[in-house]
C-alpha cells in the first residue's frame, strides 16, 4: 500500500458544502483532499437541484408553448405533439454530466486532489498524532444509501476534516421500503424509464410539489397526500392556499390532514390506503402506477465513522455549535473534526450548506467572517407559479407578539405579470411597527425564486420598507411587484 497522504484539510463529500468548502481551504493555502464515493458535485449537481429544474424548465415550456399554445397565438394540436420521453429525462441526466465535470475542473484548479472512495474516519485529532480517514472502493447505489464499502484503498490523514456527506430520502414509515420502480424515492422520480399514468406523491413540501408540477404538466394523474392542514407547510399560509388553489386549477388532486396507513405493491401499481389524522376511521383507498415518497430527508451517515469515534449525534443529526455559538465554528465533539450542511440538521437547503462550508473553513484558518443568519434564510420551490420566502411567517410574528403590518399585492393587475401571461399570485411583506423593519417576505408567482433576493438583500442591510419605497425599480418588471407590495404595506400602493 502507498505511503499515507497528509492534507491540512480533508472534505468528506463533494456536495455544495463539500466542494464549495473545499476550494476555499485550497484558496486560504491549504493542502485540501476531497474524498467522494460517486459522482463529484453530490446529490444537488447530480439528483437534485440541477437537474430537477432542467425538467421543471421542460414542463414549463410545454405548458406555454403547447398545452397553453393558441392563447400565445399557436396553433398547435397538442393531441398531436409527441413527448419523448427518455429526451426529456436524458437532457437533464446530460446537465449534470456537464457540471460535475466542471467541479472536477475547478478542483485541478485549485490544485485539490479528488479522491475517489468511501470515507471512513478512524479518529479525530489527538496529543498521538492527526486525525485519520480510511478509503474504500466504492460499490453500489449510494444515492438511495444503498451502498456498500469492503475493500481498502488508501488511509489518509489530516489536521482537520469537514464532513459534508449531506441528507438521504426518508423511507415511507412502516415500508415497503423505495424500489425504484413502483415506490420510488425523489432520485428515482428524476430518471424513471417511462412517464406512469398516475401517481401518489407523499409529502407536499418542495420536493414533492416540485414533482406534482413536472409529472401533472406531462398528463400523470397526480394526488398528494401531506400530513398537516395544508400544502407546502413551511410556508406562510396565504401562499400554502394560493397554492392549492393554483395547483388544484392546474388538474391536481390533494388528501391534506391525511397520512399513508399502507401501501402494497401488485403488479399493476400500488394500492394507498389513507387515514384522516384526526379521525382514524376515516380511510380511503388510493390506486396508482407509482408512489413517490417525499417525506423530507435523513442523515448520511452510513459506514462514515467508526464505532469508536464517538461522534456525538441527536435525532440522527452530527451535533455542531450551530445553533449554540454566537458565532460558530462548526466544530464536533470529535477534535478536529467538523461538520456542515444537510448532515447537521435544516435547514436542508444547498445555499446553506455552501454558506456553512465558507464560514467553518474560514474561521479554521483564523479569519474573521460574518457568518450565517439562520433567521434570514431565503427558500424557494420551482413549479409554476414559484414560491419563494424569508424570514418569518405571519403565524410567526403573531405568535411572537411583535406590533406589524402586512402589504400584499396580487399579480392579477400587474403589468409585466400581464404580458407574460402570469397574473397568478402575490407577494406579500411583514413588516415591524413602527419602524418598518422587514419581518418576512413571501411570494407566489413569475420568477418567485429571482425576487427574493432583493428582500434577502434588503433584511441583510436592516432595510425598511420605506427603503424599497424610494428605490427606482425598473418598468415593467416584475420586480415592481417587491414596490408595489412595500407601498402597500404603508397604505400607499398605487397599482392596487
Amino acid at each position: 500500500m502507498a505511503e499515507t497522504r497528509h492534507y491540512d484539510l480533508v472534505v468528506i463529500g463533494s456536495g455544495p458544502g463539500g466542494y464549495v468548502g473545499a476550494i476555499r481551504a485550497a484558496q486560504l493555502g491549504m493542502k485540501v483532499a476531497c474524498i467522494e464515493r460517486d459522482k463529484l458535485g453530490g446529490v444537488c449537481l447530480n439528483w437534485g437541484c440541477i437537474p430537477s429544474k432542467a425538467l421543471l424548465h421542460t414542463a414549463e415550456l410545454w405548458q406555454h408553448a403547447i398545452a397553453h399554445g393558441k392563447d400565445w397565438g399557436f396553433d398547435v394540436d397538442a393531441a398531436k405533439v409527441k413527448v419523448d420521453w427518455p429526451k426529456v429525462i436524458g437532457r437533464s441526466r446530460d446537465i449534470t454530466t456537464k457540471i460535475s465535470g466542471g467541479v472536477g475542473y475547478l478542483f485541478k484548479k485549485n490544485k485539490i486532489d479528488h479522491i475517489q472512495g468511501h470515507g471512513k474516519i478512524l479518529s479525530g485529532k489527538t496529543a498521538h498524532g492527526p486525525c485519520r480517514i480510511e478509503v474504500y472502493e466504492p460499490t453500489g447505489d449510494y444515492y438511495n444509501g444503498a451502498g456498500d464499502a469492503k475493500k481498502l484503498k488508501e488511509t489518509v490523514t489530516a489536521d482537520k476534516i469537514l464532513i459534508a456527506t449531506g441528507a438521504k430520502p426518508r423511507e415511507l414509515p412502516g415500508g415497503p421500503p423505495c424500489d425504484g420502480k413502483q415506490i420510488v424515492s425523489s432520485y428515482d422520480a428524476m430518471n424513471l424509464p417511462k412517464k406512469p399514468d398516475s401517481m401518489v406523491i407523499v409529502g407536499s413540501g418542495a420536493i414533492g410539489m416540485e414533482f406534482a408540477y413536472f409529472y401533472n404538466a406531462f398528463g400523470t394523474k397526480v394526488t398528494v397526500v401531506e400530513m398537516i392542514d395544508r400544502i407546502l407547510p413551511i410556508e406562510d399560509e396565504d401562499i400554502s392556499k394560493l397554492a392549492l388553489r393554483s395547483f388544484t386549477k392546474q388538474g391536481m388532486t390533494f388528501h391534506v390532514g391525511h397520512t399513508v396507513k399502507t401501501a402494497t405493491k401488485s403488479k399493476n401499481g400500488v394500492k394507498a390506503t389513507i387515514v384522516d389524522v384526526n379521525d382514524e376511521k376515516k380511510t380511503q383507498e388510493l390506486e396508482c402506477e407509482v408512489l413517490l415518497v417525499a417525506i423530507g430527508v435523513a442523515a448520511r451517515m452510513d459506514g462514515l465513522c467508526d464505532d469508536k469515534l464517538g461522534l456525538k449525534v441527536e435525532r440522527g443529526y452530527i451535533v455542531t455549535d450551530y445553533k449554540t455559538a454566537k458565532e460558530p465554528t462548526y466544530k464536533t465533539s470529535v477534535p478536529g473534526v467538523y461538520a456542515i450542511g444537510d448532515i447537521i440538521g435544516p435547514p436542508w437547503l444547498a445555499h446553506v450548506a455552501m454558506e456553512e462550508a465558507v464560514t467553518a473553513v474560514e474561521r479554521m484558518a483564523g479569519h474573521h467572517t460574518i457568518g450565517i443568519d439562520y433567521n434570514m434564510i431565503p427558500g424557494c420551490t420551482y413549479c409554476n407559479p414559484q414560491i419563494a420566502s424569508i424570514g418569518k411567517t405571519e403565524r410567526d410574528v403573531k405568535a411572537s407578539g411583535i406590533k406589524y403590518k402586512v402589504g400584499k399585492y396580487p399579480l392579477q393587475a400587474h403589468g409585466k405579470a400581464i404580458a407574460v401571461g402570469a397574473t397568478e399570485g402575490v407577494v406579500k411583506i411583514i413588516t415591524s411597527e413602527p419602524y418598518g423593519e422587514i419581518l418576512g417576505a413571501h411570494i407566489l408567482g413569475e420568477d418567485a425564486s429571482e425576487l427574493i433576493a432583493e428582500f434577502s438583500l434588503a433584511m441583510r442591510l436592516e432595510a425598511t420598507a420605506e427603503d424599497i419605497i424610494s428605490t427606482i425599480h425598473a418598468h415593467p418588471t416584475m420586480h415592481e411587484g417587491v414596490h408595489e407590495a412595500a407601498l402597500a404595506s404603508e397604505g400607499r400602493a398605487i397599482h392596487l
